[in-house]
Order: C-alpha cells, then structure tokens, then sequence
C-alpha cells in the first residue's frame, strides 16, 4: 500500500490548490479510517454518496453476487442483463406512471447531459433555462446551465441558447414559453447553499411548463434517494417532472445515474437518427446491483421515517451566537457564517478534530452537512460536540 502524498500531488491530477488531503485506508458506516487507525466521522457521505453508510453489508453482499456472474459485457442497450432489467422495474415501480423507463449513465453530469439532449429531441426546440446558482456537473453540457459564473468563464463558448432566471422569483417564471424546450432545475439548490423553495413556487414552476409545452428536468442527484426524508424531493411538492435525473446516492458507493422518463419520449433517441445517445458503461452491472441494494436497505431499514427526527437533532444540538443561519430539509444542511475565512477554518479545525464536514463551491460562507442516512442519535450529539468546539477554537 502507497499513502504518499508526493505521488497523490504529482501523478494524480488536481481539482484545487489545496486538496483535503486526508489518507484513507478504509471505511464503515458513518467512519473513515486512516492508515495509522485515525478516525474520522464522515458528515457529508463523501459529498452525498454514501447515504446508507460505508460498505453496507447488503450492498457489498449484492456486489460480491454479481462478480461471480459477470462484469461488462456489451455497451449499453444491446444485451439483456437480468440486474439492469430488476432496477430498471423498481424504479418503475417506485415513481409515478409517467417516468417509467431509465437510462442508465455513469455520474450525475451524464444523466444532465442526456436529459439535455431529451427534451431537445422530444420537443424540436433549442431554448434552455436553468437558474443563478444552480449546479449541474462539469462536463460542457452541464457546465452551460450551471449558474456559477466564475466556474464557466475560461470554458466559454459553452452551449448557445441558455437562459438564466432567479430561483424562487415567481415573475421570471414568465420567461418560459413556447420556444423553450426544457426547464432544468434542482429540486433543492444543493451547491447554492441548499435553497429550499415553495410549494406554491415549484407548482407554479410546474403549471407554467405543461402551458407551454416545456420539458421540466428536475435534478435530484443531490437531493433525491432520501436524503430530504421522501426518496424523491418532488414529492414535498405535489409535482412530477417530465424527467428526473439522479445518481450519487444512487449508486450506494459506486458510480451509476440515471435519467428517467416517459418510454414514448425515451423513444425519440432510437431513430431520426438511431444511436441517439449512447454510452459504452451505462448500466454496468456490478453498479446496477449496488444500486438496486441501496433501494432495498432504504425500504427495508425504514431510513426514510428517522430522517426528520434526526435532521432535528442536528438543530437542537449545532447552536452557536456565531451561526448566521442554518438552512435544513432533512439531513441536508448549510451553516452559515460571516466570512469564507470563517467556514474554512472551522472545516479544517473539525477535520483535525475527526469531524468532515466541507464546504460549498458557490457559497463559501457556509459548511455543508449531509451524513449518512444510517447516523444514530449518539453519532449526532457526538460529532456536534466536536463541531461546537472547530467553532469555539476559531473565535476570532
């Protein structure tokens, strides 16, 4: 085994000048370990992923299983694989009737990125509108309709067409007409600072798309898989979208999305012309597996009932004169503070401390809480004492 930082800095490419850097040997549950056995408490499931905690013995279980039959054998749509077909008709199952057919991609910026060209296809149209300070992954399709300015500017030119309106404002819903082919919007603005809007306004937002003929994307890939307390955050809303894409939680620690829709729409990409989207690991089998797993421990653990006593316990345990304001459905928080300074050293105390919690790429003046689903009472108060005390240290 190699930990050195040396190789990870200088063979591994970097995203940031100042990676967490952190050595991890191993993880379980709500624990990482590093490899002198330090351990450290991972609040934000390695940026939502790993909601049902590290290498759940069911999940791995289901792996193991699907290693011993195969692992990729054809690019995606072409072989019958018994893993792919059983989530396939879960998620049918689980969502309403008209998103009963998935197309199954590698990471969440893949599910974007098909879900894209869907509703450009299905609808003949070019528009997009997406909104300020959303965030939708990074490859150059996702890029485009993220809101994130000074992400996007030395990538420029991106896709033409985008138009950006304010989350929440109920007047920019106007903007949406006959010639927009798609809405996209995350249910809940993850990177933002988790923006939670209105009932009124997502149906609002709903009823203008069915007016004018517009695909409605909603981007659950932060926030869906239980992470709100429902396993879709649509469903705090009375709404259904035209499409829905998800992935991170998804997978249940392994790298899988997904776009959903309607089977007719789906259609539009096998002619005019065929192969209209394709991927060569979509629907691998071993991530399927998993992900079929962490439906299964979602249901059968009830995870879902405890996510809003737990989401609670966080609020009554994090308080603090110098917490701005605290943001919070379920267990998706963001904790605000009066600078990035600020954030960034309470984040680097705590990890020092054994606590992750990060920060957020469009709003540095909050940290980012998100663990696991599977997170006790005990857990909480323990990795809130130790938060308590990064903000106590940092006083200025």
């Amino acid at each position: 085994m190699d930990y050195n930082p040396k190789i990870f800095l200088d063979h591994i490419a970097q995203t940031s000048p100042f990676p967490f850097l952190i050595s991890i040997d191993k993880a379980e549950g709500i624990y990482l370990y590093a490899p002198d056995g330090k351990r450290y408490t991972d609040l934000i499931s390695g940026i939502g992923v790993s909601s049902i905690g590290h290498r759940h013995p069911k999940v791995v279980d289901a792996i193991k299983r699907q290693l011993d039959k195969h692992l990729h054998v054809m690019v995606y749509g072409e072989y019958i694989q018994s893993t792919p077909n059983l989530l396939a008709k879960r998620l049918a199952e689980l969502l309403p009737e008209n998103l009963n057919c998935s197309y199954f991609v590698n990471s969440g910026t893949e599910a974007n990125e098909g879900a894209l060209k869907l509703a450009k296809r299905y609808t003949g149209r070019t528009e997009i509108i997406s909104f300020r300070k959303s965030y939708h992954g990074s490859t150059h399709g996702s890029l485009s309709v993220s809101g994130n300015e000074v992400k996007k500017a030395a990538f420029r030119p991106l896709l033409p067409d985008v138009r950006f309106i304010e989350f929440g404002n109920t007047t920019d819903i106007n903007q949406i007409t006959e010639r927009t082919a798609c809405v996209i919007m995350e249910t809940i603005q993850g990177d933002a600072g988790v923006r939670i809007p209105t009932r009124e306004y997502m149906q609002a937002i709903r009823k203008r798309c069915y007016d004018t003929g517009t695909i409605l994307i909603l981007d659950e890939i932060q926030c869906g898989m239980g992470r709100t307390g429902k396993l879709f955050a649509f469903e705090h809303y009375g709404i259904v979208p035209d499409v829905l894409t998800v992935a991170k939680a998804f997978g249940g620690g392994l790298p899988i999305g997904a776009f959903i829709a309607d089977k007719k729409m789906m259609d539009t990409f096998t002619h005019d012309p065929m192969l209209g989207h394709i991927t060569t690991f979509g629907g691998n089998p071993v991530c399927c597996a998993s992900a079929l797993a962490t439906l299964e421990v979602i249901e059968e653990e009830q995870l879902l009932e405890g996510v809003e006593k737990k989401g609670l316990l966080f609020e009554q345990y994090l308080k603090h004169p110098s917490i701005k304001e605290v943001r919070r459905i379920g267990l998706m928080f963001a904790i605000d503070f009066d600078s990035a300074d600020r954030v960034s050293a309470i984040v680097n105390e705590a990890k020092q401390r054994g606590v992750i919690c990060y920060w957020f790429l469009s709003h540095p003046y909050s940290f980012r809480i998100a663990p696991p689903l599977t997170i006790t009472e005990q857990q909480i108060k323990e990795s809130c004492d130790v938060i308590l005390q990064a903000i106590r240290k940092t006083e200025p």
